[in-house]
C-alpha cells in the first residue's frame, strides 16, 4: 500500500524515548542494573497523514509530566524529507502544518525487578525534558 504500517509508529516512538535518556547520560541498561524498570502502561496516538515508503522522518519527544512513579511523554512525528518532493513543496507542506503525521502519548509506570510500582530515583526523574 506504499504506506507505513500503523504499528511502526510504536517502535520509533519507543527510539525516540530511548535517545531522550542517553541525551541526559543514562542508559537503558543502567536502570535495569539499579533495578529500575518503565513499562508503558499508556499509549495514545492520532493519525493525521501517512508515512510513505522512503520517507525520512524526525521523531520529537518531550517529558510533559513526571509524578513519584510515572513519566508521561508527548511525540510528534513529522516528515522530513520525501522522494520526489521538491524543496519547494516540502517547505510548503511545512508551513501548512503538513507534515506532521502524528501526534502521540505515552506514559510509562516505574517498576522495580518484580513489576511491583517503585517511586523513580531521583537521578531518572530529573532527566531532560525535550529533544
Amino acid at each position: 500500500m506504499r504506506v507505513a504500517h500503523h504499528a511502526s509508529y510504536v517502535p520509533w516512538l519507543e527510539e525516540a524515548r530511548t535517545e531522550l535518556l542517553r541525551t541526559s547520560g543514562i542508559a537503558y541498561s543502567q536502570l535495569e542494573a539499579a533495578g529500575v524498570f518503565l513499562a508503558v502502561i499508556g499509549l495514545q496516538i492520532a493519525y493525521k497523514r501517512p508515512a510513505l515508503y522512503d520517507d525520512l522522518i524526525d521523531v520529537h519527544v518531550r517529558v510533559a509530566n513526571v509524578t513519584r512513579v510515572k513519566i508521561r511523554h508527548e511525540y510528534e512525528v513529522r516528515l522530513a524529507e520525501r522522494p520526489g518532493l521538491s524543496p519547494a513543496e516540502a517547505e510548503a507542506n511545512r508551513r501548512a502544518g503538513h507534515d506532521l503525521l502524528i501526534t502521540a502519548e505515552t506514559t510509562l509506570a516505574c517498576l522495580d525487578a518484580d513489576g511491583r510500582p517503585r517511586v523513580l530515583p531521583s537521578w531518572l526523574a530529573g532527566a531532560p525534558a525535550a529533544t
